[in-house]
């Protein structure tokens, strides 16, 4: 996990090492902002030689399961990028589809958009990706872009990009009004089905990286409020 120095301690505090997940966080520190593509060369000696997820901490995304697969980019050749139908193309990377669905061009937040699909904060690259990052030129913003490393891997004919299906949610909660939006999203589905969106427990314990006492535990840490209640209920249940 990604931060700032300023802002690490707080992950640390709200996720801990993620035993409590029966998984295990490693936190890195970005000492200058020089772009997302950053991140490879921050943490080049924990993925040096294997293949990487990338997801952007200020984005929210339901409905994946129906695209992504536990096993599907394991072992996965090139990179995996996704495309997403927005009203406001310019805020983002835009790619560009040919006839047959395939890509043409990648742009970073242009002033004229060649379509209407932003490219999600979700990407999966291959163990070429930490040599092609460090190949990059910073741009006229003086950060290393995403766009660069998925421009490179068109060039190289081994990007592929799907286009996220109908159904599927993505936010960017990049600016204040998109964080609202976010937010009431949330709310809003947490209240009609009564479940919790993302409820890291919840997850862990339903995939078996945690057992019902590991799982009570967390019940009994969070036992004077709403969610801990709601993880007692999953306890129940089963």
């Amino acid at each position: 996990m990604i931060t700032s120095a300023h802002d690490q301690n707080a992950y640390k505090k709200v996720l801990g090492t993620g035993a409590r997940f029966g998984v295990s966080f490693t936190y890195l520190v970005q000492e200058v902002q020089r772009g997302i593509a950053d991140a490879f060369l921050v943490a080049e000696e924990e993925i040096t030689g294997k293949p990487v997820c990338l997801i952007l901490g200020d984005n929210l995304f339901k409905g994946l399961e129906s695209t992504l697969s536990p096993e599907g980019y394991r072992n996965i050749d090139g990179a995996q990028i996704f495309a997403y139908r927005v009203p406001d193309p310019e805020r983002f990377g835009v790619v560009e589809f040919s006839s047959d669905g395939k890509a043409l061009s990648i742009e970073e937040k242009p002033t004229s958009p060649k379509s209407n699909f932003a490219i999600p904060g979700l990407y999966f690259y291959d163990d070429q990706v930490v040599e092609i990052t460090r190949s990059l030129k910073p741009s006229s913003r003086g950060e290393l872009e995403i766009t660069d490393v998925n421009k490179a891997y068109l060039e190289l004919s081994q990007l592929s990009v799907t286009e996220l299906p109908r159904g599927t949610a993505w936010l960017d909660t990049g600016t204040f009004t998109s964080m609202h939006d976010a937010a009431s999203y949330v709310r809003a589905l947490e209240e009609r089905e009564g479940m919790k969106l993302a409820c890291l427990e919840e997850i862990a314990y339903k995939n078996g990286w945690i057992d019902l006492q590991e799982l009570l535990a967390s019940v009994e840490f969070y036992k004077r409020s709403p969610y801990g209640e709601y993880l007692k209920q999953i306890s129940v249940e089963g």
